[in-house]
């Protein structure tokens, strides 16, 4: 159910309720652990419905994880998405230790690696919400502008779909709404 949508540049950014291993898109992103091996929430659903060749291919390609703020590509297995980008946010620590930077580089690893994979539709989550503890409207202002701001410029994207949940669609719409301001 789409809750919201937003045009920039003939591209699309659009806010929706739903399961994002259903997403009928190019790549998917996955809010995911540093050690890259499955865990709870979004990530553990991922790896269940995508198939045990995921967690295979994770381990064959990239053993030794991946650090926070950043993202890797993997096959998308049995999901109906080709990619799986595997983005590792920030554990809330108050905000003074560059929390922030990491968030955004997380989205932004997986932006990049959508243009890199000539993806023109990616569905993400709302990374580091959920057990990581980032107060939610400041990890939806950082989602929200990050992506904007890379559908602005130069890109193989036409559409980014945030997939939330209930809980998270309320700092997302005012994310969205602020935005809609600033232009």
């Amino acid at each position: 159910m789409t809750i919201a949508s937003r045009t920039l540049r003939d591209r699309r950014l659009e806010l929706v309720v739903g399961d994002i291993t259903t997403e009928l898109v190019d790549a998917i992103g996955n809010a995911a652990n540093a050690a890259l091996r499955g865990g709870g929430g979004v990530d553990g659903a991922i790896h269940r419905a995508a198939g045990p060749r995921l967690m295979k291919e994770l381990r064959r390609r990239h053993a030794g994880g991946t650090p926070t703020g950043t993202a890797v590509a993997t096959g998308g297995h049995d999901l109906p998405a080709r990619w799986i980008f595997h983005a590792v946010g920030p554990v809330w620590r108050g905000g003074a230790s560059g929390e922030a930077d990491l968030l955004a580089g997380a989205y932004r690893a997986c932006l990049r690696l959508a243009d890199e994979h000539g993806c023109r539709s990616l569905a993400l989550p709302a990374i580091s919400m959920g057990i990581y503890g980032y107060p939610p409207d400041d990890a939806a202002r950082i989602a929200v502008t990050t992506v904007a701001s890379h559908l602005r410029g130069e890109t193989t994207l036409e559409l980014v779909r945030f997939v939330l949940r209930d809980a998270t669609v309320p700092p997302f719409s005012a994310a969205l709404a602020a935005l809609n301001r600033q232009d």
